[in-house]
């Protein structure tokens, strides 16, 4: 049995304790990604943003890591994707795997991250220094 944690929240995302839900005696390799919010996108220089999400979305990141757990034979996977304000350098996708082998964990975080940005209903405002802001559909 995989061991997972995984949905949204609004509240800051802890990366060291993402590593810890993952860690177990069987790991050995336990990778951890946090995205975070940047200062600029597309050549606009971004101060902060706004992620809202579909009422699926919990669900949804659930049975990514459990699909991703399962393909990559993962020991246990964290991944939380934060909504609400962010400010730049928050984190607002982490994720967390283990499992025995690093090239293996290395390929199951890279997939677990792809597999969230394709398919998870969030949206995000993005504020940028001239006072504008735009919307667009991503993780």
């Amino acid at each position: 049995m995989v061991a997972t944690s995984s949905g949204m929240c609004t509240e800051p995302i802890d990366m060291a304790a993402l590593s810890a839900a993952v860690a177990c005696p069987e790991a050995g390799a336990v990778v951890t990604f946090d995205g975070r919010v940047r200062n600029h996108d597309h050549g606009h220089s971004v101060t902060s943003l706004e992620y809202s999400a579909h009422p699926a979305a919990g669900r949804i990141i659930v049975e990514v890591a459990e699909e991703i757990a399962e393909r990559f034979d993962l020991h246990a996977v964290a991944v939380y994707h934060r909504t609400g304000a962010l400010g730049i350098g928050d984190v607002a996708l982490g994720a967390a795997v283990a499992s025995s082998h690093r090239q293996e964990a290395f390929a199951a975080i890279a997939a677990l991250v792809d597999a969230i940005k394709l398919r998870l209903p969030v949206w995000k405002k993005q504020y940028f220094a001239d006072g504008t802001y735009e919307w667009s559909n991503c993780a």
